[in-house]
C-alpha cells in the first residue's frame, strides 16, 4: 500500500479512497503482519516484499492481500439450503407446486416461526437455483418458476393492444370508491391472454380484494358475442355478493358489455386507453397464468376442466400482500359472517 509506506495516516487514506477509516484499518490488520502465517503465506509475503507493494512498518503486502482474497473466493461455501436437508426438501416441494421463491420464503416464515433453520430469503433460493457450482437445488427446478428461464434477467412488460370506441361505456373514474380501495369483495378485473399466431385465447378474471382467479374458456373465437356469452355464464355462477363490478380495457371484444351487465347483473367499467396499470391485479394475474399457458403456444388445446385446475392452484398460492395467506383463504374470510367476538356490542 503506497499510503502506509509513505507514512500517510489511516484517515487520509480513507478519504482518498472513499472508504471508512475502519475499513482501511481492518484491511491492514488482516493482511499486514506476517506473524502466525503458514509456510505458504510466509512465502507469499516474501514474494510480495520482493515484488514491491510491501510496507515495512505495517507489514502490509498488496500482493499478499490479493493472493489471500483470491484464495478465499475459491474456497467452496455451502449455503443455508445445502446445509439443512429438511429445508432443501421443503423448498423443492414448494417449487414443484410452482410457488415463487418469495412465496416460499414467506410461507416458511409463517409455517416455522420458531425454527430458524427453516427460514430462508427468496434471494438465497434464487442463488441456490442459478449460481453455478452450488448444487443446493436441482437446476431443472428453474422450469417451475414463472419465467422458466435458466438465467435471471428482467422481464419486458406486455404492450397494450389497439383500442376502439365502445358505445355506452362507463369510465373507470366512475367506479365506486369501495372498488378502488379494495375494501369490499366482488369487484373484478378482466382481460384475454392470446396464443400462437393470435389464433387462440383464454379469458382471465381476478377479484380485486382477494386476488382470486377465474379463467374463461374460449377455445374457438373471441368476437364480442362469444366473449359476452362466456363472461355472462361464468359470472352468473358467482354469489350475489361477488357480482359488484367488472373492469376491462377498451377492446372490441367488449362491444356487447351492456348485455353482460344486464344478464349477469354486474356493473361494467372501462379503463383509459393504453393504461394497463389501471387493471394492475389483472396484469399480474396474466403474468402468473403465462407460467401455465406460455406465449407462442396454442391455447385452444386446454379444456375447461384444466383451466379450473390451474385456477385452483393459483388460488392456493400464498401472496405477500396477504401476509402469505392464499387468495382462497382471503376470500373465504371476507365472505364468512362475522363471529360474536368480532361484532362490536352496543353500549
Amino acid at each position: 500500500m503506497i499510503g502506509t509506506s509513505a507514512g500517510e495516516s489511516i484517515r487520509s487514506i480513507a478519504r482518498r479512497l472513499g472508504r471508512a477509516p475502519a475499513t482501511i484499518m481492518r484491511e491492514i490488520e488482516r493482511n499486514g503482519s506476517a506473524r502466525g502465517l503458514t509456510g505458504r503465506y510466509r512465502a507469499l509475503h516474501r514474494f510480495g516484499a520482493n515484488r514491491g507493494g510491501w510496507d515495512a512498518k505495517s507489514g502490509y503486502s498488496a500482493v499478499l492481500a490479493q493472493q489471500r482474497s483470491e484464495a478465499r473466493a475459491r474456497r467452496p461455501k455451502t449455503g443455508k439450503i445445502g446445509r439443512c436437508p429438511a429445508l432443501s426438501d421443503e423448498v423443492q416441494r414448494l417449487l414443484t407446486k410452482k410457488f415463487s421463491p418469495a412465496q416460499i420464503a414467506g410461507r416458511l416464515a409463517k409455517t416455522y416461526p420458531d425454527r430458524p433453520e427453516m427460514l430462508v430469503s427468496h434471494e438465497t433460493i434464487y442463488k441456490a437455483l442459478y449460481v453455478q457450482g452450488r448444487g443446493e437445488l436441482r437446476r431443472e427446478l428453474t422450469k417451475c418458476l414463472r419465467t422458466g428461464r435458466t438465467l435471471r434477467k428482467p422481464r419486458n412488460r406486455r404492450q397494450a393492444d389497439g383500442r376502439g370506441h365502445i358505445q355506452g361505456m362507463v369510465n373507470i373514474s366512475e367506479r365506486p370508491a369501495e372498488a378502488n380501495d379494495r375494501a369490499v369483495p366482488g369487484h373484478w378485473e378482466g382481460d384475454l391472454i392470446i396464443g400462437k399466431d393470435q389464433a387462440s385465447q383464454i379469458g382471465t378474471l381476478v377479484e380485486r380484494s382477494s386476488g382470486f382467479v377465474q379463467f374463461v374458456h374460449l377455445p374457438q373465437r373471441r368476437d364480442a358475442a362469444t366473449v359476452a356469452d362466456a363472461l355472462t355464464q361464468i359470472i352468473q355462477t358467482l354469489p350475489e355478493a361477488l357480482r359488484r363490478s367488472l373492469t376491462w380495457d377498451q377492446g372490441i371484444k367488449m362491444h356487447q358489455h351492456s348485455r353482460v351487465s344486464i344478464d349477469a347483473d354486474i356493473d361494467v367499467f372501462f379503463c383509459d386507453p393504453h393504461s394497463p396499470w389501471q387493471r394492475g391485479s389483472n396484469e399480474n394475474t396474466n403474468g402468473l397464468a403465462r407460467q401455465y399457458f406460455p406465449k407462442g403456444t396454442d391455447l385452444s388445446v386446454h379444456s375447461a376442466a384444466y383451466l379450473a385446475e390451474v385456477a385452483d392452484e393459483l388460488n392456493e398460492r400464498p401472496r405477500k400482500r396477504f401476509d402469505w395467506d392464499s387468495p382462497a383463504e382471503v376470500l373465504n374470510r371476507l365472505l364468512s359472517p362475522p363471529t360474536e367476538s368480532t361484532v362490536a356490542t352496543k353500549p
